[in-house]
């Protein structure tokens, strides 16, 4: 047999689409072609493959041998063809004429030696092998990322495990989840928190309803730490979740148990002087960004105004579809960030001497310029946080509510948003909002004051009807006047911030 089609996946994005890896073996002077759009890691790859399989004790065929990774129009990148090129040079060569590849796919780069290497981003080919009704054949440096899929995907460490797995002369050993190791990314505990009631309140409303959230307050009042509380009071993820956040931790290099842990929501902050391709993702070949790090998770920007004004406005798609869309000349890339914002400001240094209005002060007004109104209405809570009296500070004996306490409320509130539209409430469309929460007479006429009085637009009307759902769902009960009144001052500052960075 001169002819051989294995089956493997390329990596795009966080999607994977299927490469056929075709290879024929015809009369000629000895040569190894590769076609179909290959990288130079690819291309590299028949030196690796000719000595892991000369390595391995089988034969090189001293023929004209041409490869072709279909389809030619998608760009191949990385080692992660070698083990599919390999094996298919073998078929095509008669030295696993016996074997039928059909229902196999392949993924794993080759040692010159023959041993088997990790690849990054496996997680969402194992997945597309599962659906497609194929066993996955891959290095076992990868195993644990490919038990996460309930596929029949197997490990091996050397290009002559399996091949003796394909002629049947040895099993190669099944891919099972390791066991859970104890993790040391505890999360913080809310009970840490003195005093900032209204703070505490607006960060368990935002666990509740997916949220977005602006703390603004001068320095010291512990704003950072109650964003990085965050994680511990929002809900469990699902299993469609935690396969959406480990794809994007696979296919950004991420090792699992080191660097991420399956079931846990991430929380990226990333420094003020990050570019925007470090935020939504970039490259040559477009990578993830902090904001699909942060799929199903927070992104906190501390200091918000000090990062570039262009930067944050590359967000507001994000915000608004929960996905970044990276255009490169070698073709579109798409990857999730359905994160949560988690925002903190100060005024100036020159602003702050203390007062309670410190964001009114011309040099505090100059230092909020720097944002702009579209990206400020994006955020559904505006909360202050002003400083602590010295005698809470000095005085405090009793503990705040514990974290666990918290997250409980937070869990029966999303479960009943699951129940009734199957998503959070942050995520409604109009429609299903408009059906959910429907206001009587009163209400629509007090809503329609508070519209006028505070200037907001339709996204920010929207935005504090679904924040009173959220306070409704936490007290277990329809939308009331308390709530909306609650809803609406969260957007207190609305006016005074719109006039600062619109003037």
């Amino acid at each position: 047999m001169s002819l051989a089609t294995i089956y493997g996946r390329a990596r795009v994005g966080v999607a994977s689409p299927l490469v056929t890896v075709e290879t024929h073996i015809s009369n000629g002077l000895p040569s190894l072609n590769i076609v179909g759009l290959p990288e130079a890691a690819v291309r590299e790859a028949k030196d690796r493959v000719r000595s892991a399989i000369i390595n391995s004790h089988f034969e090189w065929p001293t023929r004209r041998v041409t490869i072709n990774l279909a389809p030619a129009d998608l760009p191949k990148e990385g080692g992660r063809y070698d083990l599919a090129i390999a094996i298919s040079v073998l078929a095509a060569s008669g030295q696993l004429e016996e074997v039928n590849c059909r229902g196999y796919e392949f993924i794993g780069e080759l040692a010159l030696s023959g041993e088997l290497r990790g690849v990054s981003g496996l997680l969402p080919s194992a997945i597309a092998c599962h659906q497609a009704n194929r066993q996955l054949v891959l290095p076992s440096e990868n195993q644990q990322e490919a038990a996460l899929v309930e596929g029949d995907a197997v490990h091996a460490n050397h290009l002559t495990q399996v091949t003796a797995h394909l002629l049947k002369h040895a099993r190669l050993p099944d891919c099972v989840p390791a066991p859970p190791e104890p993790t040391a990314l505890d999360h913080k505990d809310m009970k840490d928190v003195k005093g900032q009631y209204q703070a505490r309140r607006a960060l368990e409303v935002a666990a509740a309803g997916r949220h977005n959230l602006l703390f603004i307050g001068p320095p010291g009042t512990g704003k950072t730490m109650l964003a990085s509380r965050l994680p511990g009071i929002m809900p469990a993820m699902i299993e469609e979740e935690a396969l959406a956040v480990a794809s994007v931790q696979s296919v950004a290099g991420r090792k699992m148990g080191a660097e991420w842990h399956w079931g846990e929501r991430p929380f990226r902050s990333p420094h003020h002087s990050s570019s925007a391709a470090a935020l939504v993702g970039g490259g040559s070949i477009p990578k993830p960004g902090e904001a699909s790090l942060a799929h199903c998770g927070v992104l906190f920007l501390d200091e918000l105004p000090e990062f570039d004004r262009k930067v944050l406005e590359v967000l507001r798609e994000p915000l608004e579809n929960g996905e970044v869309h990276i255009s490169r000349a070698r073709g579109q890339v798409t990857y999730p960030a359905r994160f949560q914002l988690v925002a903190a400001m100060n005024a100036s240094n020159e602003a702050y001497s203390g007062e309670q209005n410190y964001y009114q002060s011309s040099a505090s007004q100059k230092y909020l310029k720097k944002l702009s109104a579209p990206f400020l209405d994006r955020i559904d809570l505006h909360v202050e946080v002003p400083p602590l009296p010295s005698g809470i500070l000095v005085n405090a004996q009793e503990e705040g509510e514990s974290s666990e306490s918290v997250r409980q409320r937070v869990e029966r509130a999303v479960a009943r948003q699951r129940e009734r539209q199957g998503v959070q409430n942050a995520l409604l469309s109009g429609r299903q909002l408009e059906a959910i929460c429907a206001l009587s007479d009163e209400d629509k006429q007090f809503m329609q004051q508070a519209l006028e009085t505070l200037k907001l637009s339709a996204r920010a009307y929207h935005r504090v009807l679904k924040v009173a759902l959220t306070l409704a769902d936490l007290s277990d009960s329809p939308v009331t006047r308390a709530h909306l009144m609650e809803s609406l001052s969260y957007r207190k500052m609305e006016k005074t911030l719109s006039n600062v960075v619109s003037s």
